[in-house]
């Protein structure tokens, strides 16, 4: 018997905090009218590339209390979004066995701006540095920050495949509950890292878009006039949990987490194997844990960051294993790249899309290559029913996740 087998797991609470809105519905109804959120950015103002994607009108203080100036922007936005999650999933924490609550979180920088302000205040002299710098800045403490504040005693783990961390969170997060050691586990991710060393670190790859002019139009997944992504940041946080256990309670789950596949191309830090294979042994791998072939797949929610390769590439190893016609949508065109946390925004999206008949379109696509042959979802939601989705994600250092989701 396949380990999936035993039980499903249950996508049963979403908290999305993105720059299409704060909370689900809002995120959700920016996503499905196409709308980018891309625009000019203070920081940034005096950079090659001065916009981005931002959380809009995000007050920490009032989503999580006076506490929340003790912590990074990324642990800001996890605990905000977790939250979320909870109070959707309609979780009674005084029920819970906290040693049986999980999480596991995924982010690419950790606390960057943290660290961006104790350097400069490191050269006004070392006293000026704040003892918060490493509880606020390491890289597990947005995960940590969670249990804290909801009083969870099980494990707490944090992922870094780069892009593909979020995908890669909601796997493990699947492992957890497969072997027995979670009965629910929060699972996600968040960034917070847009900033001008960030900016310019990208700009200098030559991986961000330049249209300053239109950064709405920036954004462009599978688009021929593509020229680089759009940074963003955000967070995504799912609860997890076995189907039967939501069911006992009361609760329809969203989606099944039905599957789970992960690759290394071992091929570039940067750059994708141009031939996709690492990207297809995800996607493959995913559809077996869940024990589907291509053809159950109604829907693929692409990774599609908007860059000249990268987009070619996945667009190649999606009609070589889906069938022809397949919706695609790529949801970086309304959001932005959200690096590590695009991963759980994109998978939460996916669950939404099955619970609802609701495919989002992707925003600025006009044209694609030549004999892209990719069904890109533009213009327009689409309204179909969706039994079962492959969501993947993909990250600098040949990093590749993928999930299967499927209807209830």
């Amino acid at each position: 018997m396949r380990p999936s087998e035993q039980f499903d797991v249950a996508v049963t609470g979403i908290g999305l905090i993105t720059p299409a809105g704060i909370g689900t519905e809002q995120t959700w109804e920016t996503l499905c009218e196409g709308t980018p959120t891309a625009g000019p950015v203070d920081v940034l103002a005096d950079l090659p590339v001065p916009f981005a994607s931002t959380v809009p009108d995000f007050a920490p203080a009032a989503l999580i209390g006076p506490g929340a100036r003790r912590l990074d922007r990324f642990s800001q936005l996890a605990v905000a979004a977790a939250r979320q999650a909870v109070d959707d999933a309609a979780l009674d924490r005084e029920a819970w066995v906290p040693n049986r609550v999980g999480v596991v979180l995924g982010n690419g920088f950790g606390g960057l701006d943290t660290w961006g302000q104790q350097f400069e205040r490191l050269a006004r002299g070392a006293r000026y540095v704040s003892p918060l710098t490493v509880p606020m800045a390491i890289s597990n403490i947005a995960a940590a920050q969670i249990t804290i504040d909801l009083g969870i005693g099980g494990p707490s783990l944090t992922v870094s495949t780069a892009c593909a961390a979020g995908a890669t969170a909601l796997g493990v997060s699947v492992d957890l509950l497969r072997a027995g050691r979670c009965d629910t586990v929060i699972a996600g991710a968040a960034e917070a890292a847009v900033l001008p060393v960030t900016a310019t670190a990208f700009d200098r790859l030559h991986a961000l878009s330049r249209r300053a002019d239109d950064p709405s139009a920036a954004s462009r997944p599978f688009d021929r006039e593509r020229d680089g992504f759009v940074l963003g940041e955000g967070a995504g946080v799912l609860i997890l949990e076995r189907r039967e256990q939501a069911l006992a309670r009361g609760r329809s789950p969203y989606a099944v987490l039905a599957g789970f596949g992960a690759s290394s191309d071992a091929h570039h830090p940067t750059d994708p194997d141009p031939g996709g294979a690492g990207m297809r042994r995800a996607v493959e791998e995913a559809l077996r844990d869940a024990d589907l072939c291509p053809q159950d797949i109604a829907h693929v929610n692409a990774h599609a960051s908007s860059t000249p390769t990268g987009d070619a590439v996945e667009a190649r190893m999606i009609t070589e294993i889906f069938p022809d016609g397949i919706p695609v949508t790529a949801n970086k065109g309304v959001l932005g790249h959200l690096l590590g946390a695009a991963g759980a925004v994109e998978a939460a999206v996916t669950a939404l899309s099955i619970s609802r008949g609701i495919v989002p379109p992707s925003a600025n696509f006009g044209v694609a290559d030549p004999g892209s042959g990719v069904n890109v979802v533009h213009g327009r939601a689409l309204r179909r029913p969706i039994p079962a989705a492959v969501s993947h994600s993909f990250g600098f250092g040949g990093h590749n996740a993928a999930i299967v989701l499927v209807r209830p």
